[in-house]
């Protein structure tokens, strides 16, 4: 793991109370950055979790707000940004399958208009209403913005046909982003395959176990192997725009 002198920085993670974005949040932390987490209303494990983060000296802000809804994404990121003084990293890490089962691309029927619209909400349009909220400050920081795509996007089979065109629409959108913000602040994002985090979809051991033997490293992530990659497309590089990274352990490749 690469080391950072983030004091002095600010951050602001979406559906940082769990997984990749909490062990994001745990690593801008180790680092010095103060760190909005934002998590929807009413889940606790926000509150629980930024209790333990600020009993261990961690600089935290609490940033509650459905991404997924116009207005309630804008006023977080105000609130956040008020209350940080700045930004310098936007991670847009919140998302959903909107489904807790895999629907395989062959079942049009189980892929309903709620999905459809779940997805498109939370796991698209929230980074271009959190990313255009941030855009002034992240300019004048020069800061940047790391969204949270998949190998979904990429070609792989995600938990529905849904999630992978809203992924793979993400990726292009953050191609888009970069333009809009250049030449002040960078966009860019990374491609999980696997991993080992709190999920909505209940993957079954032998699917868990296939993901393993199917990829090159024979191993699934941990959340902290993407916290790693965000952090250095945010502060390990400056030269790096518009690109998605996969962090999958070679499945692509497999």
């Amino acid at each position: 793991m690469i080391s950072y002198d983030l004091k002095g920085k600010t951050a602001l993670v979406t559906g940082g109370a769990s997984g990749i974005g909490l062990a994001t949040v745990e690593m801008l932390l180790r680092f010095g950055a103060a760190v909005a987490v934002n998590y929807l209303p009413g889940d606790p494990r926000g509150e629980q979790e930024l209790t333990r983060l600020a009993e261990a000296g961690g600089k935290v802000v609490a940033a509650p707000g459905d991404v997924g809804k116009p207005g309630d994404a804008e006023a977080m990121v105000a609130a956040a940004v008020r209350e940080l003084g700045g930004l310098d990293l936007l991670v847009n890490n919140a998302g959903t399958p909107a489904t807790r089962r895999l629907i395989p691309p062959q079942d049009l029927d189980a892929v309903s208009e709620e999905i459809w619209s779940t997805i498109w909400n939370v796991n698209l349009v929230s980074v271009f209403r959190c990313t255009r909220a941030a855009a002034a400050t992240l300019k004048e920081r020069r800061g940047s913005v790391v969204n949270t795509a998949s190998i979904a996007g990429l070609g792989r089979v995600g938990s529905s046909i849904a999630y992978s065109a809203g992924k793979a629409a993400l990726i292009n959108l953050t191609k888009d982003l970069a333009r809009a913000l250049a030449p002040e602040a960078r966009v860019n994002a990374i491609a999980p395959g696997a991993v080992d985090s709190p999920w909505m979809v209940e993957w079954t051991d032998e699917q868990r176990t296939g993901s393993i033997e199917q990829s090159l490293l024979k191993r699934r992530n941990q959340p902290s192997d993407l916290a790693d990659v965000i952090l250095f497309l945010a502060f390990g590089t400056k030269m790096v725009t518009g690109h998605t990274v996969p962090v999958d352990a070679g499945l692509l490749l497999a």
